[in-house]
């Protein structure tokens, strides 16, 4: 069975959005095109804003991924779990449509007798451990994250060790929100390598606005780009990745 390639969208915020379009229904239209958007929240002190948090549940419910609140200091644990539950979740919707396709319009995997459905799990972790992935990270970088960056980059070093021991191939992407001269800023093209970041997210500077619609508008457009490159420049079944210059 062709799944393709995985494509995600992770998005790491503290707080609300407060300006441009409606992360929910960008989220809604990530779906649409095959994306799943999933939502970490980050908490600090016991503290996170009640419109926050159905924010970040409604941009994952919306946007068909997974949703999670913690601490900062277990970031790196959650941002790993959070990448691999939305990978499984997205594996077993793709073989649920396979079966109804097989079996008729209601099978779905919880449908089928105990032994049946183990063996459709195996399946799917074999498949979690061979698929092609490509994750585009957004990262809130407005006043109240200031604190919080060096566990992000710590986070995201870490998903990189771990998603990299997967056979399959993994590219990532990386956004931040607001940038320093627009609402949403590219920090790192399409690449394996998130060990690139270390010297990058040194020169941040926190601050401003949250305007995590148009970070996640902006996440679709850049998958769009990459697919449009990449039927340009293919030839026969092989894909080439370019990266921009940052």
């Amino acid at each position: 069975m062709k799944t393709g390639t995985l494509r995600q969208i992770l998005l790491i915020t503290d707080g609300c959005s407060n300006q441009g379009e409606d992360p929910i229904a960008m989220a809604a239209l990530a779906k649409e095109q095959g994306i799943s958007v999933n939502v970490i929240g980050v908490m600090d002190n016991d503290v996170i804003d009640q419109n926050g948090m159905v924010e970040i549940e409604g941009i994952a419910l919306s946007g068909g991924g997974v949703s999670q609140v913690v601490y900062a200091q277990q970031l790196s644990q959650t941002v790993q779990m959070v990448t691999r539950k939305a990978m499984t979740q997205t594996l077993q919707g793709v073989i649920n449509k396979e079966l109804k396709s097989i079996l008729g319009k209601s099978a779905s995997m919880e449908e089928l007798p105990p032994e049946q459905r183990g063996e459709v799990m195996e399946v799917v972790d074999e498949l979690g451990e061979s698929v092609d992935m490509e994750v585009l990270i957004l990262v809130d970088t407005s006043a109240s994250m200031k604190h919080k960056l060096p566990t992000v980059k710590e986070a995201l070093l870490d998903l990189s060790l771990s998603l990299n021991a997967r056979m399959g191939d993994n590219k990532f992407s990386v956004f931040v929100f607001p940038g320093k001269r627009q609402d949403v800023e590219k920090l790192l093209d399409w690449t394996p390598r998130l060990e690139t970041l270390s010297s990058i997210f040194s020169k941040l500077s926190p601050g401003g606005i949250t305007p995590t619609g148009p970070a996640i508008s902006e996440a679709i457009t850049h998958f769009k780009k990459k697919r449009s490159l990449r039927g340009l420049l293919s030839r026969g079944d092989d894909e080439q990745y370019f990266e921009e210059t940052i």
